[in-house]
């Protein structure tokens, strides 16, 4: 489906489609970064040991893996919008909570709500893309998305500049009453918004109602929809995105204060990891225009090869130079998982829900390749670990060339 083919209702409902999102990023973004300014203050408060606090991070990194093929489930049958209007009421329910649990101080009540507010997100990362993808014209799909996910960098920016001063003053660790609501006030804040968001979401829940609905796929036929070519090679993209974004974010700091590079103190570094960050959300709506003019396989390619070759030469560049090359990848990332997104869905909409479940659970890269890297580093070094981000948009690249030819004319070919 083009632009000049949607109707004027059609296009309504993909602008009031685009309208509703805008918050749904922004809340996932904002509280993803609020947790990591709680979960600190929360060791503190309650004595946690850092095998404790590892705890809480994997609780929320395996959410993903899960919650995936039940929250499928769910999609399936209840739709995309009242999905969301779920998800966003697991998420409200979960900062209230982290709020209980600051009050308490309750380990135990910690973890439950990380769960809930994960397992809500979740709804949100399988629901949301796909929602927008399918009101959207073909070739509007993607610039959308990379506009919605510059609104998540908003609330990736905004959150510690907010929270910082709940979370971290000191008095927030003061045992009163006092001090506990002000540790809760930007999650109960956070559960009001969410629950207005969830009520706009039920009320909207037949703004979708006359298109495909998703088909119930029974387990022993997973195998089918799975087997498709382009969507195993784009999980494995996906797979290979965010393991290497969150390696060189995590690892970045340590970078900066070699002696060869910039030789930082590990504050002035840390500072400057937030230019990493912040390129991501610059990229993403800059990205989003670009995306209009080209098509989205092309422009994949050109910020993979990008990528590449600034990681190589941080590799092998020293000072200034190097420095640069790594901060600036983020820029590159900006556009990434968007277009592997749209790109790796199946020409079948009904399928879309287990092909974005798929997609989904691909993000457990975040872990797995930062975990790898780390062991080439103790045995080669940080700089030479490098090498298997490099190669990880190398795979990137590869997925996008082949969208622009084997798999296009394949499309082209079927239709």
């Amino acid at each position: 489906m083009k632009s000049s083919d949607l109707s004027a209702a059609e296009r309504q409902r993909a602008s009031r489609m685009f309208r509703l999102s805008i918050g749904n990023y922004f809340m996932g973004g904002f509280l993803v970064c609020l947790i990591s300014l709680l979960v600190p203050r929360l060791k503190l408060l309650m004595g946690l040991d850092y095998t404790q606090a590892s705890l809480v991070q994997l609780a929320f990194h395996s959410s993903y893996l899960l919650f995936a093929l039940p929250i499928t489930a769910i999609l399936v049958r209840i739709g995309y919008m009242r999905g969301m209007a779920v998800g966003l009421g697991v998420m409200a329910a979960g900062c209230i909570g982290f709020a209980a649990a600051a009050g308490f101080a309750s380990y135990v009540a910690v973890l439950l709500a990380l769960l809930a507010l994960a397992g809500g997100i979740t709804f949100l990362q399988i629901a949301g893309n796909i929602a927008v993808a399918v009101v959207e014209p073909e070739e509007r799909a993607v610039s959308r998305i990379t506009l919605l996910q510059g609104f998540n960098s908003i609330g990736t920016v905004l959150a510690p500049l907010l929270g910082a001063s709940f979370l971290l003053t000191e008095r927030s660790a003061e045992g009163d009453d006092t001090a506990w609501l002000i540790l809760a006030l930007p999650f109960l804040a956070s559960a009001l918004v969410l629950a207005g968001l969830a009520l706009a979401f039920e009320r909207a829940r037949n703004l979708l109602a006359d298109l495909p609905a998703p088909e119930r796929v029974p387990l022993a036929k997973l195998r089918e929809v799975f087997g498709d070519r382009k969507l195993l090679a784009g999980t494995g993209a996906m797979f290979a995105y965010v393991g290497a974004e969150v390696t060189i974010g995590t690892l970045l700091t340590n970078y900066l204060v070699l002696p060869e590079i910039l030789g930082a103190t590990p504050v002035a570094a840390a500072h400057l990891v937030s230019l990493y960050w912040a390129g991501a959300m610059i990229g993403r709506f800059v990205g989003a225009a670009i995306l209009m003019r080209w098509p989205a396989p092309r422009v994949l390619a050109w910020f993979a090869a990008a990528a590449t070759g600034l990681v190589a030469l941080a590799m092998i560049a020293t000072g200034v130079v190097g420095a640069t090359a790594l901060i600036a990848v983020g820029l590159c990332n900006s556009i990434m998982f968007p277009t592997l997104f749209t790109l790796s869905l199946p020409a079948d909409e009904t399928k879309a829900p287990y092909a974005s479940m798929a997609l989904c659970m691909a993000v457990v890269g975040g872990a797995v390749i930062p975990v790898l890297t780390g062991a080439l580093a103790d045995m080669n070094g940080l700089v030479a670990s490098f090498s298997l981000s490099a190669l990880c948009y190398v795979a990137i690249a590869a997925f996008a060339i082949a969208c622009g030819g084997v798999w296009a004319r394949e499309r082209v070919a079927a239709v």
